[in-house]
């Protein structure tokens, strides 16, 4: 059997239908055989969104995402996807084509395995005797534990070698473990003698398998949360013991926190005051070792290594014995959230001359049907404003930028919803830096029949866009875009209906239509122009509005 054919057979044995990737000697034939075979070939227009792509893939659906590239620059301009899905760990195969003379400056010649060993999971060079054991262990390991990148090397004279043997898939079991009962024991006598008050329990997306149990968790003990950015929705943000609403303020009261499958990095400022509370005590769950006592020494023997799912079940049968429960939430809480919420209210329905971001995602809320809808955010104004702005009930339904905090991930993760989700709407919505990385993505989202409606929030910049008062004579500041840019147009040239918005009413129709186009099978791009933001001094200020 020729080798593409082989390894084909073997791929769809492990359940491979979908493949994102980039074209190239020598790789196009094996591409070919997979279209051949019936498998979905999603080919992108440039490595870095197909590997964003197929990043997203492996998160919406559990199981490996899987890139198809060239070798030499094709890797490495995928490598954007490959170092996302690390640091998320999302489930990832990478497969690239290889020069097959080494050392001797062959053709886009680049000693790949030895590139990537060191920060994947597994890497390996098929040669003609170990192509079943070396894809076996790539499709384990990509999800074994925690999951992660593995990395397939293809030379391109085996693709068109015979192969003896037949391919052999196996089945590709994911290994669930419980936490140690001594440490599980101590965190549950802990929880009881610190009392009811000031507990918070923070859900991150790597709890995003154990929705179910979370939620019975939270209802059982009446335990304020936080979701982190993408950990929305694991449990509703309806809820009313959701404190997102009062971020702050619950760091800060927070005495002892309990952390679900989320890290202690930057998003989470790290576990440290100003902050936190300087004498929170951090109580960690996670499958992954690596993630356990990380930014938090004193802490580190109170974590619980295990499956989160099953931990959380533990830990309510032990809590339920002990007769446990939490006090809900604080007044000042309460307090905090209604000022807030009422906050917010005024400034989404404030009378403006010009668009800002309040009042542009205050009237596209009403039209968004959230269980139908999956939301990706990217850029910075935009993507931060967008996490208040769009509460949701439902898991994996809020995608943004993530642990890497990059631009570039909004149409790659868009195209990977819409295969993944073919039903469901997808929205992207893009500052206007953050859609210049990927636009011609829209040409692969028209060319493959994947329905997108796209809102660039136009602001002439980077952050809070440029100064209308600055002189145009003067050299551009680095943030200045061009101010009122038609990417509309764009759209339309790739293939898309096209709105340019200046005021609410227009907003409305174009949204409307768009969503319209979208049940139709037809992809939108709706250009609102935004005004400029304050023009302050840049500074990192995440979450600190709240």
């Amino acid at each position: 059997m020729q080798f593409t054919e082989y390894f084909v057979t073997l791929l769809q044995g492990y359940g491979v239908d979908t493949v994102f990737g980039i074209v190239g000697i020598p790789i196009v034939e094996l591409a070919d055989a997979m279209i051949d075979a019936g498998i979905k070939f999603i080919a992108c227009r440039n490595e870095q969104s197909a590997s964003y792509a197929a990043s997203a893939y492996g998160y919406l659906t559990g199981k490996p995402g899987v890139l198809l590239v060239v070798g030499g620059p094709g890797l490495v301009h995928a490598l954007a996807g490959i170092y996302n899905s690390m640091c998320n760990m999302w489930p990832l195969l990478v497969l690239a084509g290889s020069s097959e003379m080494q050392h001797r400056g062959g053709f886009q010649e680049l000693d790949q395995v030895s590139l990537l060993s060191p920060y994947v999971k597994y890497a390996a060079r098929l040669n003609t005797h170990n192509i079943n054991d070396v894809t076996y262990d790539a499709m384990r390991l990509a999800t074994a534990t925690s999951a992660g990148t593995t990395y397939i090397d293809i030379p391109g004279n085996l693709l068109n070698r015979n192969i003896e043997g037949n391919p052999e898939a196996f089945d590709i079991a994911t290994t669930k473990s419980r936490p140690d009962p001594v440490a599980l024991a101590e965190v549950c006598a802990l929880i009881r003698k610190h009392g009811p008050h000031n507990v918070l329990l923070v859900v991150g997306k790597g709890s995003v398998h154990a929705s179910d149990e979370i939620r019975d968790f939270v209802n059982l003990f009446a335990i304020p949360f936080l979701p982190t950015p993408m950990g929305k929705g694991i449990i509703p943000d309806s809820h009313p013991l959701n404190v997102s609403s009062a971020r702050s303020r619950a760091l800060k009261e927070a005495q002892l926190v309990l952390i679900l499958g989320a890290r202690l990095n930057w998003i989470l400022h790290f576990g440290s005051s100003p902050k936190w509370n300087p004498n929170a005590i951090f109580i960690q769950v996670d499958s992954d070792a690596t993630a356990l006592g990380h930014n938090n020494p004193r802490n580190q023997r109170l974590s619980l290594q295990g499956d989160i799912g099953l931990t959380v079940k533990e830990l309510s049968t032990e809590l339920e014995a002990l007769s446990w429960r939490c006090s809900g939430l604080s007044e000042t809480l309460q307090s905090t959230i209604s000022a807030n919420t009422k906050k917010l209210q005024m400034l989404e329905s404030h009378p403006v001359l010009k668009l800002n971001y309040n009042v542009v995602y205050a009237t596209l809320r009403p039209f968004i049907n959230d269980q139908a809808t999956i939301i990706i955010a990217e850029g910075a104004n935009t993507m931060d404003k967008a996490r208040i702005s769009f509460p949701t009930d439902y898991p994996r339904r809020r995608l943004d930028a993530g642990t890497n905090a990059t631009m570039g991930v909004g149409l790659g993760y868009a195209l990977a919803a819409k295969v993944s989700k073919p039903h469901k709407t997808v929205l992207l919505i893009q500052g206007d830096s953050a859609f210049g990385f990927s636009a011609m993505e829209l040409e692969t989202a028209t060319r493959q029949h994947l329905a997108l409606i796209v809102i660039v929030m136009n602001n002439g910049g980077i952050y809070h866009g440029k100064d209308p008062n600055l002189s145009t004579r003067l050299p551009a500041p680095s943030t200045a875009l061009t101010t009122a840019c038609r990417y509309d147009l764009v759209g339309m040239g790739l293939g898309t209906h096209s709105y340019m918005i200046n005021s609410l009413p227009e907003l409305e129709k174009a949204f409307k239509n768009a969503l319209q186009d979208s049940h139709r099978g037809q992809s939108s791009v709706i250009n609102v122009v935004l005004e400029p933001g304050d023009q302050k001094k840049l500074s990192f200020g995440w979450q600190t509005r709240l």
